[in-house]
């Protein structure tokens, strides 16, 4: 183990040599660039021996990852921002074919206006078509949720793709230290090859991917596809407890708690964002605000028992979106609408409410978090809620 102070893209980068792929498809679009501009340099430095195919556009390059895969291949993709949205067709159809692609996202506000700051909505768009999804809070968990994707994406009990987003910019970009495995113990976690599983493309032996099947098998093909997902939560309970065996890291499959013990109020977000949080969080109970933290480190497949067991607890719960839903219930978040779906059915449930922060790459500050911290606060003492939904930030 070796411990080095790099960026996001680099720590991904060597979680995918580690991984030994096959093929690499790329596209360049910033923030994810830095990735396959890392991929490129460790191949024609011989570190790592791979198909590298520049494709004419981020729709090609998600195609050549999807066919790559169906023939057997361990591959890696990615984008971001509205480079994602143009591989939408692509995108849908990886995981109805069942292939296990693995890929990063540099999550950036979509265009137009043109904007290279962060914001969750471009990944989570394709929320519902049976893509996994997950953040890491730093580079040390880019690196480790890339190599538990491969594990998690090509058990035979699962096969759908699998994608790592990090905060562009901030996760990308910026050195953190990171802790890298020697490539023995990686592959001792990760062998080489992919495990067997019947739905390769082979010239020795002809079969079809994804014919045309009308209303005869389409609603069966989506049974399946909604009981992979299922698998794939104990998929990744197994994937999570082997990595922390083998690495003595990982935490938690889905949720992380941070300081919420006591607390009778938390905040709950995706990514970096937990960060400025968990200095909120310290600040606030050193002038005896009793809060916590909930790091939603998966939203795909969606841990409801988990989630539910975690917030049921708390007087009050702020859900923080990075993103938006023009025209959902309340005209909320995405994360909020999913939160609040879940706890729905308890007969004790929190007061939920939601903060959009962050929209369009404005910086989550600390003194923002702190502020949200000692409104819900005040909600769990007076019970009264006088804005369901809250922009932060926002000039008037």
């Amino acid at each position: 183990m070796v411990r080095v102070i790099t960026t996001g893209t680099t720590a991904i980068a060597t979680a995918v040599k580690h991984a030994d792929v096959d093929v690499i498809s790329a596209y360049p679009i910033r923030p994810y660039t830095g990735v396959m501009n890392e991929l490129a340099r460790m191949i024609a430095d011989g570190e790592l021996d791979a198909e590298y195919i520049v494709a004419d556009s981020e729709h090609t390059q998600f195609e050549i990852a999807k066919h790559a895969a169906a023939c057997g291949a361990r591959v890696f993709t990615g984008s971001a921002g509205i480079g994602w949205a143009f591989a939408h067709e692509a995108i849908v159809v990886t995981p109805t074919d069942r292939v296990p692609v693995v890929a990063m996202v540099g999550n950036r506000a979509l265009d137009d206006p043109g904007n290279f700051g962060v914001e969750h909505t471009d990944v989570l768009i394709t929320r519902d078509l049976g893509w996994m999804m997950c953040w890491p809070e730093n580079p040390q968990e880019a690196y480790d949720l890339t190599l538990m994707g491969y594990k998690i994406a090509e058990n035979p009990k699962v096969l759908l793709p699998y994608v790592v987003c990090c905060d562009g910019n901030f996760i990308t970009h910026v050195r953190f230290p990171v802790d890298l495995p020697d490539e023995e113990l990686a592959r001792e976690f990760l062998p080489p090859t992919p495990p067997p599983r019947s739905n390769v493309l082979h010239p020795d032996r002809p079969l079809s991917i994804a014919p045309h099947v009308d209303y005869y098998w389409g609603a069966e093909i989506r049974k399946q596809m909604d009981q992979a997902m299922k698998n794939a939560i104990e998929v990744t309970r197994k994937v999570h407890e082997e990595f922390n065996k083998i690495f003595g890291r990982g935490g938690p499959p889905f949720i992380e708690e941070i300081n919420t013990k006591d607390a009778d109020v938390a905040m709950i977000g995706v990514g970096g964002m937990a960060m400025p949080a968990r200095a909120a969080v310290r600040e606030l109970r050193q002038k005896g605000i009793n809060i916590g933290y909930v790091k939603l480190r998966r939203f795909r497949p969606f841990a409801t028992e988990e989630i539910r067991e975690a917030l049921r607890k708390f007087k009050v719960v702020a859900v923080l979106d990075n993103d938006f839903s023009f025209g959902s219930a309340h005209c909320g978040g995405i994360i909020f609408q999913e939160i609040r779906s879940a706890l729905y059915d308890l007969s004790e449930k929190p007061i939920i409410v939601n903060y959009l922060i962050g929209l369009g790459g404005r910086e989550i500050t600390i003194d923002a978090m702190k502020s949200i911290g000692k409104e819900i606060y005040e909600i769990s003492k007076t019970k009264e809620v006088k804005q369901l939904v809250k922009w932060v930030g926002i000039r008037e």
